[in-house]
């Protein structure tokens, strides 16, 4: 059974751990660089959250490996004082999961 395992600040990290998912807490986007590719390559990982404002720091190459990779799934947690991944990331991970484009309208 894969993990799902959360990667955000401090301060939102304790409401995770109360729903009993894994969390790291990391301090900053520096760090953030430095998680995610150890978790891209571990093999009990199914699922893995991640902070938009984190997200949005991320190398080009880093992000066109998690676009390319099935599994673990790369999903953005938004962030609580802006938005910052545009709808395109996650309109490629729903048609590359299901095989069609979906349109999400407010």
């Amino acid at each position: 059974m894969y993990k799902y395992t959360i990667v955000t600040d401090p301060e939102t990290a304790a409401g995770f751990r109360l729903a009993g998912v894994d969390v790291i807490e990391i301090s900053g986007p520096e760090e953030a660089k430095k998680m995610i590719p150890p978790l891209l390559n571990a093999d009990d990982t199914g699922i893995i959250g991640i902070s938009e404002d984190f997200m949005s720091v991320l190398d080009p190459e880093l992000m066109a490996r998690i676009e390319k990779t099935y599994r673990p799934v790369i999903i953005p947690i938004p962030s609580r004082l802006k938005r910052v991944i545009s709808e395109s990331y996650i309109e490629r991970l729903l048609r590359r999961a299901i095989g069609y484009n979906i349109v999400v309208r407010r």
